[in-house]
């Protein structure tokens, strides 16, 4: 096959949010390695979707008529031999006479995984990555962050970009979401809505839980999503009827039970390996009107805390956690709206980097 758009987006990974996103952006043709736990294929429809490994995708690309190419960000170090594969196969096509591609990413990485421990073994492939992290890093042309937390920790990973390269800071906040408003019942509704694995505080909501439910015995908790921890959701359901489980619904659904919601919360903890860039969910929460409790974890935390959202430290407690659910439950639900953009963030990241392309 070949590629007949002239912008191309190369992902290590798709989800949903991002092929809901690409049927509202100018065409492009999507390249991507593997489908993430949230992947619904209905979305795909319409679309130019091709999964591809690295070394197929910058074959791809070489004999392609692209001429702007987005890419993961340069520190997400998984993707970093895709980019520079990419990248030198658009190069070698301009080398030849074909046209010169401009290289964009949009980045939220808050936490620099150059410095992060790794034993023994682990050392010659970071040396290895860290330094096709820096090749894609100079010959990134457009680069959005999506967080300021982002934008310092780029400074202090990786340096002053190439003279050529043009950045900005434009925050990922969602604007307000245009799906219906739901009729159903409403309350003081909590959802957690995410991958169910340690990392995103699902265990730590759940011990907090009787502490909520112990003063506000209306409360009810929503969990939707799937992972490693499903039946530690689904056991809890069975012995807390005011805890709901829902496994992988369709995004119709998910809006739905957003809109009903009160409060997302997703108090993520961090790793040795891993650190809360933004929170997908949140973002998701904040266009439906939620109150957010989540952790300092996540790159948007400043904002949420000087907008009224409750942002505990990782590891705070249970007292704590719970605190800050109850806290944000007797706030009035859609209070913060007024505070997003007209524009999706992400959406006003992409006509940026994306500006004369043609």
């Amino acid at each position: 096959m070949r590629i007949v758009t002239t912008r191309a987006r190369l992902y290590r990974t798709l989800r949903s949010a991002y092929l809901e996103r690409a049927h509202v952006l100018p065409e492009a043709t999507i390249l991507y390695r593997a489908k993430r736990y949230d992947f619904h294929e209905s979305l795909v429809e319409g679309l130019t979707v091709v999964q591809a490994g690295p070394v197929r995708a910058a074959w791809l690309l070489a004999r392609s008529k692209v001429t702007t190419l987005e890419i993961n960000e340069p520190l997400m170090l998984s993707s970093v031999w895709g980019s520079a594969l990419a990248i030198s196969g658009l190069r070698a096509r301009s080398l030849l006479g074909g046209p010169r591609a401009t290289i964009v990413s949009y980045a939220m990485e808050n936490s620099n995984p150059l410095v992060r421990p790794v034993g023994e073994e682990g050392r010659l492939r970071r040396f290895a990555n860290s330094r096709l992290s820096r090749f894609v890093w100079r010959h990134t042309d457009r680069i959005a962050f999506g967080t300021d937390a982002a934008r310092i920790t780029y400074g202090s990973a990786l340096r002053r970009p190439s003279a050529g390269t043009t950045s900005t800071v434009i925050p990922a906040l969602p604007a307000p979401c245009a799906c219906p408003v739901d009729s159903g019942p409403g309350g003081p509704r909590v959802v957690f809505l995410g991958a169910l694995v340690a990392r995103k505080g699902f265990p730590e909501l759940l011990a907090a839980w009787p502490s909520v439910t112990a003063l506000i015995p209306a409360a009810r908790l929503t969990i939707i999503g799937k992972g490693a921890l499903e039946d530690r959701a689904r056991q809890a359901a069975e012995q807390d009827p005011t805890i709901e489980v829902i496994i992988d619904p369709p995004r119709s659904e998910i809006h739905a039970h957003l809109r009903r919601a009160r409060v997302l919360a997703l108090p993520s903890q961090p790793t040795a390996t891993w650190r809360e860039q933004i929170g997908l969910p949140i973002v998701e929460g904040l266009a439906h009107g939620c109150n957010i409790v989540t952790t300092s974890e996540t790159g948007l935390a400043d904002w949420l805390t000087e907008h009224g959202h409750d942002v505990v430290a990782p590891g705070a407690g249970v007292p704590a956690l719970a605190n800050a659910v109850l806290h944000a439950l007797q706030k009035r639900v859609g209070t913060g709206m007024a505070d997003l953009p007209a524009v999706d963030g992400r959406l006003a990241a992409d006509a940026w980097m994306f500006v004369g392309a043609r």
